[in-house]
């Protein structure tokens, strides 16, 4: 019988950092979400589709095939045949992955993959939506949290190391706009499960939150 731990959180709480690790120490299987929304949204970029255009956005969804595939052990992500890994992490595409998510042909096309992974393997998956939507009797459910300030702080950090121009403060105007849209789209919102325990990793270090979550893994055995 597979084993599942749901991560959710807001943009910005280092649920995708997180996982990994927590993935690696358990020997599970990493499903990140958040890579296969913004997948599509790389499809809709592309293809030169606006934020606000749904109905164009449910028609060239379903022309995205989205797979995940692991090599090395480590998860790439596939778009109509192409390992587009080191395309999807831009803001432009965050923007729009947030913008789509709430699109039903959008979450209904990849739901199905995300269950049937869940069904067959010990997963731990993030996202906005795992612990109340598609996992939502997962052995154990995390809502991951931060400031919006500490977000924004972590991904200015990121860009400045990558050499991209970017202002702090734009930064968190953005993944506040994004929270906001998040919690309130009508198709299964971002929110805290009942049953999930909240961390707020706004002081707390990388090392500090795998512990936690693996010893709450450990007590739940």
């Amino acid at each position: 019988m597979s084993y599942n731990i749901a991560i959710d959180g807001p943009a910005g709480a280092g649920k995708s950092t997180i996982a990994k690790s927590v993935a690696k120490e358990l020997e599970f299987i990493y499903v990140d979400t958040g890579a296969m929304y913004r997948a599509i949204a790389l499809y809709l970029i592309r293809n030169n589709i606006k934020e606000d255009e749904q109905d164009k956005i449910s028609k060239y969804a379903t022309e995205a095939n989205v797979e995940i595939v692991y090599e090395n052990g480590e998860q790439q992500v596939i778009l109509n045949g192409e390992n587009v890994s080191g395309l999807i992490r831009t803001e432009e595409v965050g923007k729009m992955a947030s913008a789509s998510a709430k699109n039903p042909a959008v979450r209904s096309q990849l739901l199905d993959l995300q269950r049937a992974l869940a069904q067959k393997e010990d997963v731990i998956m993030d996202g906005r939506d795992i612990g109340t939507h598609v996992l939502p009797n997962a052995d154990i459910k995390i809502y991951l949290t931060a400031s919006a300030r500490e977000r924004a702080n972590r991904r200015y950090k990121e860009l400045k190391a990558k050499g991209i121009d970017c202002y702090l403060d734009e930064i968190e105007r953005d993944i506040i706009a994004r929270d906001e849209q998040d919690m309130n789209r009508e198709i299964a919102p971002l929110k805290q499960a009942e049953d999930a325990v909240l961390i707020d990793s706004s002081y707390m270090t990388i090392e500090e939150v795998v512990k936690e979550i693996i010893l709450l893994y450990a007590k739940s055995k």
